[in-house]
């Protein structure tokens, strides 16, 4: 600890000492309300870390997370959903009978088992992102043309979710704070409580999965593949395979923020897709700081509850606001604010906005020495 108090780590450890803190003494100090505004944006951090794992190690700028999102909200309301419904007409959700739907679809019978939704929330958009990901990178398709296609895809499945009015409910979503678990009602403050520590302990659980990818030969990997993947490919690695091993690893982490923000808000729908949702992760990563990893943790988090309190105040003030922070991570802060303090930090940025002090060039040097010299 002393050594890394000495050296550059002293920021992650001094964020992450501020992290536990918080998250030990929020239930005791926040009201229901605000610790269940926290436990959201926890849930939102797990994502965040997906994005940084994908685009901070391995240069994927992915604007397509809100698919694997919302994908594993709808696992864990479909299962609330169907827990709760014993008491219905034929068994199953009550919006079915708005529609005339009489039968329960094929594809919602298997979440009857808690144990299959407890696996489909995360491997569903873990076996779709690498679906998409395989189609995508084995044609070699990255850069700019990779985020393109990821926003196409967005949109593919927000209008598709949204015409499903008989099979999911469409735009209205599915409601999970009235349903029951455990006998207690899902809203509950009780249940609320939980929802927040089983989310501040999985955060950390990713935390520590993705930093141990990270760190050995498949980390070092993803780096090259980010900074030279001809050299890569070259050398006879497959990048294809890689890249898509790390986007099913992000679409899985996605798939888990998702279900435990979907129990934590009280609803999933297709919005859970719109596209400025899924860029507003990037700018969760980025101002935290991409290729951190808890700097993504600390943007998402700070972030979103910075939008709170501003939209509380100021409704219409938090998109000027976001807009000025990419505008600021852009030009002065390109390494986020983890990595600011990592490098020079204040030093850094100073020069970056013109009132840093100026270097002699070698030429001056060189003068300034030839000056000394003579008698």
């Amino acid at each position: 600890m002393i050594q890394a108090f000495q050296g550059r780590r002293w920021p992650l450890v001094l964020v992450w000492v501020l992290i536990v803190a918080v998250v030990v003494a929020a239930p005791a100090v926040l009201p229901v309300f605000r610790l269940n505004l926290l436990g959201r944006f926890l849930s939102l951090a797990i994502v965040a870390l997906g994005i940084d794992l994908i685009w901070g190690f391995t240069g994927l700028l992915s604007l397509g997370q809100g698919i694997f999102f919302a994908l594993g909200g709808y696992g864990a309301a479909m299962y609330l959903q169907l827990n709760s419904s014993a008491s219905h007409p034929n068994g199953i959700p009550e919006f079915f009978s708005l529609y005339g739907v009489d039968r329960l679809p094929f594809f919602w019978e298997p979440f009857h088992n808690p144990l299959f939704t407890v696996i489909a929330i995360w491997l569903v958009p873990a076996l779709l992102a690498a679906l998409l990901g395989n189609m995508v990178f084995r044609n070699r398709i990255k850069g700019v043309y990779f985020s393109i296609l990821t926003q196409a895809a967005l949109l593919v499945f927000f209008n598709f979710f949204n015409g499903q009015q008989k099979l999911i409910n469409g735009t209205n979503g599915l409601k999970t704070d009235v349903t029951k678990l455990f006998g207690q009602m899902v809203g509950s403050p009780e249940m609320q409580r939980w929802f927040f520590w089983i989310t501040a302990v999985i955060v950390i659980l990713a935390w520590l999965f993705v930093r141990w990818l990270v760190r050995g030969r498949f980390g070092d990997v993803l780096i090259a593949i980010r900074d030279d993947e001809p050299r890569l490919r070259f050398t006879g690695y497959n990048p294809t395979l890689f890249k898509t091993i790390v986007f099913a690893i992000a679409g899985g982490l996605a798939g888990i923020g998702g279900a435990l923000f979907t129990v934590q808000s009280g609803i999933v729908s297709p919005q859970y897709m719109a596209v400025p949702f899924s860029i507003e992760m990037v700018i969760w990563v980025a101002v935290g700081g991409r290729g951190t990893l808890v700097g993504a943790i600390l943007g998402a988090v700070s972030i979103m509850y910075a939008k709170s309190l501003v939209s509380e105040a100021m409704p219409q003030s938090w998109l000027f606001i976001q807009g000025g922070l990419f505008i600021l991570v852009v030009t002065a802060l390109p390494e986020g604010v983890i990595g600011w303090f990592r490098t020079d930090g204040p030093r850094n940025l100073l020069s970056r906005l013109g009132l840093g002090r100026r270097i002699s060039t070698y030429p001056q040097l060189e003068i300034d020495g030839q000056e000394e010299v003579q008698p």
